[in-house]
């Protein structure tokens, strides 16, 4: 049985709206299907804490450099396994582990833009951060979703979403830089 889905403290007004809009869709059947305009995602930050370095993943349908994550398979729905997994699947990093404890950092809800095989929606992505012990060993699930570790800073200048950049400050101030 999965645990239930804890959501972060707002820190902003926005993300106060955001969390309440997702408790209207824990109250739901299933608040991670991919059929309606908004659904939970959970994703990672993916840190090596004794460097101070964090990685970031090309998304090709954002055009832009992000954390790791994505959808739940089907019968999931704890997202930290949801974010370990997708972390380990898009990184080949084998031995991601929550940190510091394991808490969601962030929530934010963000537009995804329309594709072939799907309309316009929203995700209502819980973020959390996993540290790796072995950065070096990354590999990119694939040539079009290249990685990189990069220093706070570089990562806060990189990443052209203002939410990233929040999630990074957040593992920043955890970080103690």
């Amino acid at each position: 049985m999965s645990r239930p889905v804890i959501l972060p403290e707002p820190r902003t007004t926005i993300e106060t709206a955001d969390i309440e809009r997702v408790r209207g869709l824990l109250g739901g059947p299933d608040p991670w299907g991919r059929g309606t305009p908004l659904h939970l995602t959970a994703s990672a930050l993916i840190v090596h804490p004794p460097t101070l370095r964090v990685l970031l993943r090309w998304h090709a349908r954002q055009q832009a450099w992000l954390q790791v994550g994505g959808h739940a398979d089907p019968g999931e729905s704890d997202p930290l396994r949801i974010a370990l997994r997708e972390g380990a699947e898009e990184t080949g990093l084998a031995d991601l582990k929550p940190w510091p404890d394991g808490s969601p950092v962030h929530l934010v809800i963000v537009p995804v833009p329309a594709a072939p095989h799907d309309a316009a929606h929203e995700h209502a992505d819980l973020r959390f951060l996993l540290a790796t012990d072995t950065p070096d060993m990354i590999r990119p699930e694939n040539p079009d979703a290249p990685l990189r570790w990069l220093a706070l800073d570089e990562a806060r200048k990189l990443t052209t979403e203002a939410n990233t950049r929040e999630t990074i400050d957040r593992a920043a101030t955890l970080l103690g830089a």
